[in-house]
């Protein structure tokens, strides 16, 4: 079974991208961390809005 592919979530408010790739170790999220395993509590590192405000990046 192929792995699926990691993917990009950019914030709305200030287009912040979130990849999941990368995660984001300085706010507890390491590398991998998928989108849904995102907590709602996480909010945008630039601009402190929450999940609901990110869009899937369509490559």
């Amino acid at each position: 079974m192929a792995e699926r592919e990691f993917k990009l979530w950019r914030c709305l408010i200030c287009s912040y991208v979130y990849d999941e790739a990368l995660g984001d170790p300085e706010h507890g999220l390491p590398p991998g961390t998928r989108w849904e395993d995102v907590p709602r509590s996480w909010i945008c590192p630039d601009c402190d809005v929450g999940k609901d405000e990110f869009e899937m990046v369509e490559i």
